[in-house]
């Protein structure tokens, strides 16, 4: 294989990084990166366990010298939130990631990079692979459809793992370690409708250009969403007109904010005239609220004659006023805490096919009660408009712990090497670490991580020199583990 990253030190990392971006691994879609990490340790003789979820342990004895020491466990998802810009021609079933290297920053070629978190597997697959390190019995543990719920990680069999100091790789800014986190779930509510055909003129309207991004660290971000907007605009036709809504798609991932929507009308020859004004006029007063957050919104609104299936009035009614009417975005925060996000909610899809509607959500929260009042409107919400509602991959939070061995050396590890202060924080995104913690009493955890921006969105980057010196930051640590 000819590697694109070149000049950065140790060259395994990189190289590991290039080789798992060549094989799919979309949530739900693991099974050949999972089998490339078992022949990796097969390949070095090293103990594995792959189970039915595709999750997999490697695990590693001490380097000389530091056969007495508590074994730690190093962590990360092997899977990525799969999204492309509109146009581009890629099949994440299939197709690897087509990496690019411009001016010391790696992305992807119109899709998501998958540096969320396929950094954590190269950083644990480098450290497996080097012999010199100095560290503790390693228990490098890689788990699965964490995009969609942390499912891998909630079925890992945590018997396994005798560590009781976990290092997540999940946290995607260099210098800040995190040390607490947001529980989460998703919140599903469908509706049965009715459809009918009408003919007359198509009114098309897209939705593009927005920032998007990842439904819990950029939530506090004021970037728009895009279903309700759209959902503002089709309320405002289906009032003023007797236009009939034939479709409504936007959306892909519960956990990422809805960048690019799409919906159809039929329209009446008397109507499509004050229709088509209407939502030109909407698009304008949209563009210009939204100037000082998204700068590249567009909406394009066609007409052509044609023919659909259109919901009934009731049923589009529905639909469209549940989602004006969604709670959305950040809820509470802590005003104590520099207005930390305490509460939140992301609908992060809208869909319909012939029969059904349906809306999904991704509630977050650090405080158990104000995520069951989340819930508790959205339930009120789906009866009012006649929704039924399901709640799947609900994962706790992870609080914070006053005393934290790995957090100090983490602290002393990064003073020394950078001469400046790591930064603790908690963040509002989901990580596996609360699992982890449920299930390994006294576990001692932080999540760490090089820089990488734009996650769950096509704008994702990594920058390589952030990726090097974390490299060293975490073999650092290990070291000192070793030692102490």
């Amino acid at each position: 294989m000819t590697y694109k990253i070149t000049g950065y030190q140790p060259e395994r990392l990189f190289h590991f990084f290039e080789d798992i971006s060549a094989i799919p691994r979309g949530s739900s879609n693991e099974k050949a990166v999972s089998d490339y990490l078992v022949a990796f340790a097969k390949e070095r003789g090293l103990w594995y366990h792959q189970d039915a979820l595709h999750n997999v342990i490697i695990k590693k004895p001490a380097s000389a010298g530091a056969e007495d020491k508590p074994a730690v466990m190093l962590q990360g998802h092997l899977d990525m939130v799969c999204e492309k810009l509109t146009g581009v021609d890629h099949d994440f079933e299939k197709d690897g990631i087509d990496l690019i290297v411009k001016d010391g920053v790696l992305t992807a070629n119109g899709t998501t990079l998958g540096g969320d978190n396929g950094a954590a597997v190269a950083l644990m697959l480098a450290v497996l692979d080097d012999d010199t390190l100095a560290h503790p019995a390693l228990e490098c543990v890689f788990t699965t459809q964490e995009e969609t719920g942390l499912t891998g990680a909630a079925g890992l069999d945590k018997s396994l793992i005798s560590a009781r100091t976990m290092i997540n790789l999940d946290s995607e800014e260099e210098g800040i370690a995190t040390v607490s986190c947001a529980g989460g779930m998703r919140f599903t509510m469908t509706r049965p409708i009715t459809r009918h055909a009408a003919s007359g003129k198509l009114l098309t309207i897209d939705v593009s250009g927005l920032l998007g991004g990842h439904s819990g660290t950029d939530i506090n971000k004021e970037r728009q969403n895009g279903i309700i907007l759209l959902a503002r605009l089709i309320n405002r036709v289906l009032h003023e007109t007797g236009a009939q809504l034939a479709s409504f798609a936007g959306g892909s991932k519960d956990n990422a904010i809805p960048r690019e929507v799409c919906a159809v009308l039929v329209c009446s020859d008397a109507d499509i005239e004050k229709a088509q004004s209407i939502a030109e006029a909407m698009a304008a007063d949209f563009a210009a609220e939204l100037v000082p957050f998204e700068p590249d919104f567009k909406c394009t609104i066609s007409i052509e004659d044609g023919a659909a299936e259109v919901l009934s009035e009731a049923d589009a009614k529905a639909f469209i006023s549940a989602i004006c009417l969604a709670p959305n975005g950040v809820r509470r925060r802590n005003l104590k805490q520099d207005g930390f996000v305490v509460t939140s909610l992301n609908l992060g899809v809208a869909r319909m096919d012939d029969t059904t509607a349906s809306l999904v959500f991704a509630p977050r929260s650090s405080v158990a009660s104000l995520q069951n009042y989340t819930t508790d409107c959205l339930y009120l919400l789906a009866e009012t408009f006649g929704f039924d509602c399901d709640i799947a991959g609900a994962y706790p939070g992870w609080s914070f712990a006053e005393e934290s061995p790995i957090r100090d050396t983490f602290i002393a590890s990064y003073r020394e090497l950078f001469d400046a202060d790591l930064k603790i924080e908690a963040i509002h995104a989901g990580l596996e670490c609360g699992l982890f913690s449920d299930a390994l009493p006294g576990l001692d955890a932080i999540a760490v991580g090089p820089t990488i921006r734009g996650c769950h969105t096509p704008d994702e980057y990594l920058p390589l020199d952030s990726f090097e010196r974390f490299y060293s930051l975490l073999t650092d640590v290990l070291s000192r583990l070793a030692k102490h």
